[in-house]
């Protein structure tokens, strides 16, 4: 199922471009700090923008495990692809945002900014549709590869691998509509919870991971378990 020795095809190395340009954003918009106190302010931020970093990276990891699990070179793929960058590379600043003002917050650290319940229910509503758009379109990728098995000649265990990953980014994007409805209808002061129903995203996996894995073993008993 994984493909060694194949040369990185145009539409990844074109993607890698699109995540470095993305993350070269997150770089260029810290200014050299001339003043101890400009220092002192861009140590505040080493978290939120540690925090937004490991997130692309992470979305870059997805991307990477898709494509060197799939020849997905086909008119949708690449639709979906391009969505995918899209929205790369809209919500960077946003998720940058949000990260540098929850974070601070909760650490009590930095001036705290105050913002009216509209404007905080806005916050949360950006990020978690910018987290559920992502997800979607790789639940979307697997799905196209899994419809099109047949016209792919995709193997039992590659048709395996992308009905499951479908399964598995549907899980985040369940997560996240819950995030979009608690931060739509919670009060105000329990705006908190539709950033903190994120933490299901790991036991959810974890048991996900557990199913699939006994489910590849009971399917393939003479392959190794998927590297990601």
């Amino acid at each position: 199922m994984i493909r060694n020795g194949r040369e990185v095809s145009r539409l990844e190395g074109f993607s890698d471009a699109v995540f470095g340009f993305a993350l070269t954003l997150l770089v260029v918009s810290l200014e050299v700090p001339d003043t101890i106190e400009g220092l002192k302010q861009i140590l505040r931020g080493f978290i939120p923008f540690a925090a937004t970093f490991a997130l692309m990276c992470w979305i870059w990891f997805e991307h990477y495990a898709f494509f060197r699990k799939f020849d997905a070179e086909d008119p949708m793929s690449i639709l979906l692809n391009c969505v995918l960058l899209f929205l790369v590379l809209f919500f960077v600043y946003p998720l940058k945002f949000v990260f540098a003002l929850v974070i601070p917050a909760i650490m009590r650290i930095g001036p705290q900014i105050h913002m009216s319940a509209q404007d905080g229910r806005l916050m949360m509503w950006v990020y978690s549709a910018g987290f559920v758009a992502m997800m979607l379109v790789f639940a979307l990728l697997y799905w196209n590869q899994y419809r099109n098995r047949a016209a792919f000649a995709l193997s039992a265990e590659q048709a395996f691998a992308a009905r499951t990953g479908a399964r598995t980014h549907l899980l985040s994007v369940a997560v996240g509509l819950v995030s979009i409805v608690l931060a739509l209808t919670v009060p105000i002061q329990w705006i908190w919870t539709a950033g903190m129903i994120y933490g299901l995203q790991g036991p959810l996996h974890w048991r996900n991971g557990v199913l699939i894995e006994r489910a590849r073993a009971r399917a393939f008993p003479s392959s190794t378990p998927a590297p990601r």
